[in-house]
């Protein structure tokens, strides 16, 4: 058990440069929020649920987050600060890495009956500040998803979703195969994939009409025998 915490600790201290030691990560509430829901959801399994919810009221209370005991959360799990709201049916996969002010929220079912209603999110992703992940949808692993986006569709894996509502940016590829990066995500200056297309194609045509230009001059240019050519036409004569 003591070596699972210190691993877990470890995997935070990869993930936040600012603690100086792993015992200062046994203040982060984020860490505290984790361990009081690992006790809720068994509570929630055993079918306890009054107990259940006295746990997580005690753990809001506390650290400002609140964790539904239903909630499934896998390894690694790390909130980096707090205010974070997760859903009962929310499904949260290996190192996944939520920033402040989060919501893994549910969408109200219209005909009334409970089922999947909170989002599904795969290993290694990582939700920005602000940004409310909303309805059954999937996040793929290694997604990012960026400060105040707001997610109502399928995210594919390792894209990155910037906007209101989220739409999926391109990203510098040098800089995005990194482990992890605290508190930013590379990206381009321009966040519409189609205006990016568009830039491309016209640096091609800039290209190849730079190209013609310079096959023109050499077709322009005018024919002169070298000296070799010249002896051999003269030997002739």
């Amino acid at each position: 058990m003591v070596r699972n915490l210190i691993a877990y600790l470890e995997s935070v201290k990869a993930r936040d440069p600012a603690p100086r030691s792993l015992a200062e990560i046994m203040l982060y509430p984020g860490v505290w929020s984790l361990a009081f829901h690992r006790v809720a959801h068994r509570l929630y399994r055993a079918r306890l649920f009054f107990l259940a919810r006295a746990v997580n009221h005690i753990a809001r209370f506390l650290t400002g987050n609140d964790i539904h005991p239903g909630a499934r959360i896998g390894k690694r799990f790390f909130i980096d600060h707090g205010f974070t709201v997760i859903g009962e049916t929310a499904e949260i996969g290996d190192d996944v890495t939520l920033y402040q002010n989060v919501t893994l929220g549910g969408t109200d079912p219209a005909n009334g009956i409970a089922g999947k209603r909170h989002p599904t999110l795969a290993d290694g992703v990582i939700v920005g500040s602000g940004a409310q992940v909303l309805g059954p949808v999937n996040v793929g692993a290694r997604a990012r998803v960026g400060a105040n986006a707001v997610v109502t569709k399928d995210v594919p894996e390792g894209a990155t979703m910037v906007g209101i509502p989220a739409r999926q940016m391109l990203v510098d590829v040098t800089a995005y195969q990194r482990d992890f990066m605290p508190y930013g995500t590379p990206c381009s200056d321009c966040f519409d994939p189609e205006k990016q297309k568009l830039e491309t194609l016209q640096c091609e045509v800039e290209q190849l009409q730079k190209r013609l230009a310079e096959l023109m001059a050499e077709r322009q240019r005018p024919l002169v025998p070298d000296e070799d050519s010249l002896f051999e036409e003269r030997g002739r004569a």
